[in-house]
């Protein structure tokens, strides 16, 4: 009753009051509490932010569909249908082209670069704006490291197999594809396998081999592609309506973002611990693992320039957080360069 009075109160626009008392919120995630790592992570952090507050907040984690539909959770929240989301901004590219740059970006950054960027590069401070426009404030609460770029029924030995393949594929990287004569769709994680088995879609990408695993891919498909050219690193937030945001203590913000924080560090190292483990399982359920070749990888970074000028051109938000992370990829070269092996 608790919770169902506080959503009727927003609803009505008496807005959060109270927020100092213990706060128990619905966090409607887009990934299965089960999936490792995507829904794992929500579930963790839900966990620890319980502990952190002693009690003072509560996220209720809410499996995908069980309030909302998975790819609805953006509106859920900035309506305040739900207090909170778990999700990754580049499922919203149908309403603000920009929030994908804060995801995931073909031949972008890792995972190190990246959280630079959003840190101490403006990254964080056009993120705010942005969101905040639709009555969202999110926290970056989570990164992985390279995704796979694919898994096909057959072998691919050039661009030429790509045409006419019905793919599912995420963000940014959908609109490079479609330039290689791909037709794309976004699904949830919990529709590819279905849509893949009957044929719906000829191809997919999802994440990372841990992952990937679980969800079973290999059952259909059994030639996997890398690198993961379009995303070398992806970021997941905490999505809290933005009333209930300002309604909160200045110690349940630090909380809420010291959680976030610490479940950026967990999840890359998670991320990065596990893989190898699924590549030896997928392996010997006959996945035969592919290196895309330079010349076809060439050809997808020039289609993801024609990409990143018509986005510019297009949306003044895009051009702007573009603007930033290009700059700063550039100075950050300098130091790329120097201080790391190749």
């Amino acid at each position: 009753m608790k919770k169902l009075l506080a959503v009727s109160a927003l609803a009505l626009g008496v807005g959060f009051a109270g927020a100092a008392k213990a706060e128990q919120w619905n966090m409607q995630s887009t990934y299965p509490g089960s999936l490792t790592q995507l829904g794992t992570l929500g579930k963790h952090i839900a966990e620890q932010l319980k502990a952190v507050t002693d009690g003072d907040i509560e996220l209720v984690f809410q499996e995908p569909g069980a309030l909302v539909p998975a790819l609805e959770v953006f509106d859920a929240v900035a309506s305040g249908a739900v207090e909170a989301g778990w999700s990754t901004p580049g499922y919203w590219a149908g309403k603000v082209p920009a929030l994908q740059l804060f995801a995931a970006v073909p031949f972008g950054p890792q995972a190190g670069e990246y959280i630079a960027w959003m840190k101490f590069g403006g990254g964080k401070e056009l993120f705010d704006e942005i969101y905040e426009k639709y009555g969202i404030h999110s926290v970056t609460c989570g990164v992985i490291a390279p995704e796979a770029s694919g898994w096909f029924k057959n072998e691919i030995k050039s661009v030429d197999d790509l045409k006419g393949l019905k793919m599912r594929f995420f963000g940014l990287g959908a609109k490079v594809m479609e330039k290689m004569g791909v037709s794309t769709q976004l699904l949830a994680g919990g529709d590819i396998f279905p849509a893949l088995e009957l044929g719906t879609i000829d191809a997919t990408e999802f994440s990372m081999p841990a992952i990937d695993l679980n969800l079973g891919f290999y059952q259909v498909a059994k030639h996997y592609y890398f690198p993961g050219w379009h995303q070398q690193a992806t970021l997941f937030d905490l999505m809290i309506n933005l009333d209930l945001w300002e309604s909160l203590s200045d110690t349940q913000k630090a909380q809420i973002e010291t959680v976030c924080d610490a479940a950026i560090a967990y999840g890359l190292a998670e991320g990065e611990a596990i893989q190898f483990k699924a590549l030896q399982e997928l392996e010997k359920n006959g996945v035969q693992i592919h290196r895309w070749p330079p010349e076809i990888l060439d050809q997808l970074k020039a289609a993801w320039d024609e990409v990143v000028a018509e986005q510019v051109a297009a949306d003044a938000d895009f051009a702007r957080v573009w603007e930033s992370l290009a700059t700063f990829r550039e100075n950050y070269k300098k130091w790329k360069d120097l201080g790391y092996l190749d």
